[in-house]
């Protein structure tokens, strides 16, 4: 709990600064971004030692996961905007976390399999799916904390991908879903929302999740 208290500390003094979530959700900080974001812990498998977290943008939810399960977990955080990265190398060492930065876009890294990849308000589940499959492997798990709009982003990507998927409804957000994906397969039909490139710097995907 200390480390997430010196997470929201940190966090708080750096938004009136960098806008890194909406100043709005402040007040409701811990539900809207903390406990929506811990919830995922418990499906982490105890087997997976290493995990992705793709568009990492405030540390949510890697930075919540590495907190949570540092003693038998890796945690690798994905994000495009240097001041992003920058808040996240900041917040690390707040928290007393040794976990590794990336300030790449996704596809400009070669393809790496872990054990775990995981995302919160990056992209629409289609184009999402695009972005995991290189860091995915036969036995990897996809945890995707995904809005109200779960229902049909589910719907389109099944026209798109082969996979094993499962949904859990929000223990924070009523409207919103936690959409576990296994054996990600190879795209079969060309996806009107995949793009080549991930979104530029500082911009996210419209995809219903409060952020």
């Amino acid at each position: 709990m200390a480390r997430l208290e010196a997470y929201a500390d940190i966090l708080t003094d750096w938004n009136a600064r960098h806008n890194l979530v909406a100043r709005s959700t402040l007040p409701d900080l811990w539900r809207r971004h903390m406990w929506d974001s811990a919830q995922l812990a418990a499906l982490v498998p105890e087997t997976a030692r290493n995990m992705a977290d793709l568009g990492s943008g405030a540390g949510f939810p890697g930075l919540v996961l590495a907190a949570l399960l540092r003693d038998r977990v890796a945690v690798t955080l994905h994000e495009a905007t240097a001041k992003k990265c920058a808040f996240l190398a900041a917040a690390a060492e707040r928290m007393g976390l040794a976990v590794t930065i990336r300030n790449t876009r996704m596809e400009d890294l070669p393809a790496q399999p872990f054990d775990v990849v995981t995302a919160r308000a990056c992209a629409p589940l289609p184009l999402l799916l695009d972005y995991a499959q290189r860091f995915t492997g036969p036995n990897s798990v996809c945890l995707f904390l995904k809005g109200q709009n779960v229902g049909s982003e589910l719907t389109e990507a099944a026209k798109y991908w082969k996979m094993e998927i499962a949904q859990t409804p929000s223990a924070t957000d009523p409207s919103g879903a936690i959409v576990t994906v296994k054996k990600l397969g190879s795209r079969h039909v060309a996806s009107p929302k995949s793009a080549p490139k991930t979104p530029r710097a500082g911009r996210r995907q419209p995809e219903g999740r409060r952020r």
